[in-house]
């Protein structure tokens, strides 16, 4: 099980001294782009925050709402499970910003949807400050190479309304990272913890560990004003 650890850095999220983790394993169904794509995650002025940094090239971005399809888009995602005994969130941002943002508690598949899950309501999701590196929307696709950055900071409190319990910091907690870009001219699929043979990033059992760091829980309350934008 791949093990990621997520430091507490203050008052606001320092980079440095974040670990970094790779997206480096690829579904064989992807094509032959395989972007590289960085992952470093803190926590930082009662936030979780997820920064993206991906060397990427047929970027495309035209979704715009929340809760589009946006792993249609260039896309990354972190999925995070805080309780085993409970769902996950799958956040979910394209290159240009726009979430979509599910609370999913059985992740059996029922046609297109799943058993049991619930949108995180829109109050809940404009609380989350999601910053982004590129425009909102990309189209036509970008072919040359491109660097760009998402970065996703994410209210703790949030997390413990949907849990309906407070968070348990010092027990490890399940979750993944992914790359896609499902309606780029050079499809892909890559995640942090592989996902196995079948492509569908919704297995938790698949998840790796996120160690958080103990100084965390002195410091739940987010502190900066939620904000959206480039």
């Amino acid at each position: 099980m791949p093990r990621y650890v997520i430091h507490h850095t203050g008052d606001e999220p320092n980079w440095v001294a974040a670990d970094t983790c790779g997206i480096d394993f690829f579904h064989p169904s992807s094509s032959d782009h395989r972007p590289h794509t960085i992952v470093r995650a803190v926590t930082a002025a009662g936030r979780l925050w997820v920064r993206f940094d991906v060397d990427d090239r047929y970027v495309r971005s035209v979704f715009t709402t929340y809760l589009d399809p946006v792993y249609r888009d260039s896309c990354v995602e972190f999925f995070v499970r805080p309780d085993t005994r409970s769902g996950y969130f799958n956040f979910e941002v394209n290159c240009g910003g726009a979430l979509l943002l599910y609370y999913i508690q059985d992740w059996r598949r029922k046609g297109d949807s799943f058993e049991r899950f619930r949108p995180v309501e829109h109050n809940d999701a404009r609380d989350i400050m999601v910053s982004h590196t590129l425009p909102q929307v990309v189209e036509p696709e970008i072919t040359r190479p491109v660097t760009w950055s998402v970065t996703l900071g994410i209210p703790l409190v949030m997390l413990e309304r949907y849990l309906g319990s407070p968070l348990a910091l010092e027990t490890p907690w399940r979750g993944n990272f992914y790359k896609c870009g499902d309606d780029t001219s050079h499809p892909h699929w890559a995640a942090w913890a592989p996902i196995g043979e079948r492509l569908d990033f919704h297995q938790p059992e698949q998840f790796g560990e996120l160690v958080l760091d103990t100084a965390a829980a002195e410091d739940r309350r987010p502190t900066a004003a939620p904000k959206r934008g480039r």
